[in-house]
C-alpha cells in the first residue's frame, strides 16, 4: 500500500532540496531519517519533516508496521516565486526572487524488507590470524611432543646449490702462469765532456 505525505510552500530552493532527495530515494524510512539527521544541508530538516509526516499517516491511518516502509517517491517541484526589491545606485531596484518548493513523499509497506546496513549483532566474528610466535625452549620432541599440540618442524631439504657449484669450480681449468720477465740493468752512459772541463785540462797541460 502507498501513503504519501506534502508539504507546499516551502522556503527554500527546488535546486538545494534535490541535493538531498536524491541521496535518499530507495532507502528504509529509519535510515532516511538517519540520514537527514546527519546530513549539514538545511534543506534536510524540510524533507525529514515530511517524510515522518508520510510515516504517521502509514502508521496510523492504514495499521502499517513502520519497520516495513520504504520510500517509493520522493519529488521536489518549484513553487511560487515572490518578487522581493533591493535599492541600488542612482534610484535603481535590484530584483530578488526568492523561490519556493513543494516536496511530496510517498512511502510503501514491503514486509520482511532488511535494511542495506546489516546490524552489528548479525555480522559474522571476524577471523583470528593464526600467532607466529616461536616455540618456547623445551618443549617436548617426538610423538609425545606431538599429542602436547607442539608439531615438529619439517625437515629441510638440503640444498643441491653448494654442491653444483663445487664442481664447476673443479671442472674449471686453472690459469696458466705467466712468465716472469727479468729486467737488465741499463749501462751507464759516459758523461759528456763539457767545455769547461776541457779549458782546465789544457791549462793543466
Amino acid at each position: 500500500m502507498e501513503v504519501q505525505a506534502q508539504a507546499r510552500w516551502v522556503r527554500s530552493t527546488p535546486r538545494k532540496v534535490r541535493f538531498v532527495a536524491d541521496t535518499l530515494r530507495g532507502l528504509p524510512v529509519a535510515e532516511a531519517l538517519a540520514a537527514c539527521q546527519f546530513n549539514p544541508r538545511s534543506a534536510a530538516r524540510d524533507v525529514a519533516k515530511v517524510i515522518r509526516s508520510a510515516q504517521a499517516n502509514a502508521e496510523h491511518n492504514f495499521n502499517l508496521d513502520k519497520d516495513d516502509l520504504v520510500l517509493k517517491e520522493l519529488r521536489v517541484e518549484a513553487g511560487p516565486i515572490l518578487k522581493r526589491g533591493q535599492p541600488r545606485a542612482m534610484g535603481r531596484l535590484f530584483s530578488i526572487f526568492k523561490r519556493t518548493s513543494h516536496i511530496t513523499v510517498v512511502v510503501e509497506d514491503r514486509p520482511g524488507v532488511s535494511p542495506r546496513r546489516r546490524p552489528v549483532s548479525g555480522l559474522p566474528p571476524a577471523p583470528q590470524a593464526p600467532s607466529r610466535a616461536p616455540a618456547a625452549r623445551g618443549t617436548a620432541t617426538g610423538p609425545a611432543g606431538a599429542e602436547a599440540g607442539a608439531a615438529p618442524a619439517p625437515p629441510e631439504a638440503p640444498s643441491s646449490r653448494p654442491a653444483a657449484e663445487a664442481q664447476a669450480q673443479a671442472e674449471e681449468p686453472a690459469p696458466a702462469a705467466r712468465p716472469t720477465r727479468t729486467r737488465r740493468p741499463r749501462a751507464k752512459s759516459a758523461p759528456a765532456d763539457t767545455p769547461e772541463k776541457e779549458k782546465k785540462e789544457k791549462k793543466s797541460k
